[in-house]
């Protein structure tokens, strides 16, 4: 029996598909943003779990029988644990506070804060302001104040806590000094804060008008399938006698002694209100 014959596409249709396929493959390369560098896995946490402990052993319950939600200064509920936070006084520093989902969102690199509608904890932080003004004893400049994110490579608790405390002096400077070169847009290239590279932009506004996870996500090439390698910083500032932020954020590059560790740019001693 002879054989079924099957019928080969000539030179020309060959070389069309080639091209098609090529021109579909560049095509694809110019939409995909270039991959980071590989990271190592983060550090484990042994401890990781102290401050969700506090909020849904204690300050929860606390504040929903009795409306004290100690150790936690405040307990927020209004739609519920899914969309509360709590906001606890840190051991470390002289007056600074953790704002704390009442949820069990792992940190930065958790999938829930980038789904639609996800709560703005940033904005949850920085309203969280005056308990920082009251222990200091004066309402702090907003340029002096700043709400930070580690990454899993820059911390020790596995449930999402926000740093609310003052700038550091030098950090205070340099982005006093930057900021006319800063906008509405993620910077092409970073600024060098504290000795490691920090991308910026302009935010306007009393409070945040977006929501900074989302910022990040949607604004830097891969950051959004690359979320628990990144810090992020919310700093107060002013332009042009206008409220607003800088916001800040950085890659870990651990190899190099950078753990993403945006709490760097903070002071726990908050020396610039104490000193003027």
């Amino acid at each position: 029996m002879a054989p079924a014959l099957v019928a080969l596409p000539s030179y020309a249709g060959v070389m069309r598909i080639a091209l098609i396929s090529l021109t579909l493959l560049c095509a694809a390369c110019q939409e995909k943003p270039a991959a980071a560098p590989g990271l190592p896995p983060p550090p484990p946490h042994p401890n990781g779990q102290v401050l969700w402990g506090i909020v849904h052993g204690q300050c929860v319950p606390d504040e929903e029988k009795s409306g004290r939600p100690d150790p936690c200064i405040a307990v927020s509920l209004p739609g519920g644990e899914a969309r509360g936070y709590a906001v606890l006084r840190d051991k470390h520093g002289s007056e600074q506070y953790l704002v704390m989902p009442t949820i069990d969102i792992t940190g930065i690199e958790d999938a829930r804060l980038l789904a639609p509608g996800a709560p703005n904890y940033f904005a949850d932080a920085w309203a969280s302001k005056p308990y920082v003004d009251h222990l200091i004893g004066k309402t702090t400049p907003r340029q002096d104040m700043a709400v930070s994110v580690n990454s899993p490579y820059g911390r020790s608790q596995d449930l999402l806590h926000l740093h609310v405390d003052c700038l550091t002096p030098e950090s205070l400077a340099a982005l006093t000094a930057d900021a006319p070169k800063i906008n509405g847009h993620w910077s092409r290239a970073p600024f060098t804060l504290d000795g490691h590279l920090y991308y910026a932009m302009r935010l306007m506004g009393e409070t945040p008008p977006a929501n900074p996870f989302d910022l990040l996500a949607e604004g830097i090439p891969g950051a959004r399938q690359d979320m628990g390698a990144w810090t992020l910083i919310l700093a107060g500032a002013q332009f042009d006698g206008q409220p607003g932020f800088i916001l800040l954020a950085n890659r870990a590059d651990p190899l190099h002694g950078d753990f993403a560790s945006g709490e760097e740019l903070q002071d726990h001693e908050c020396r610039i209100a104490r000193a003027g």
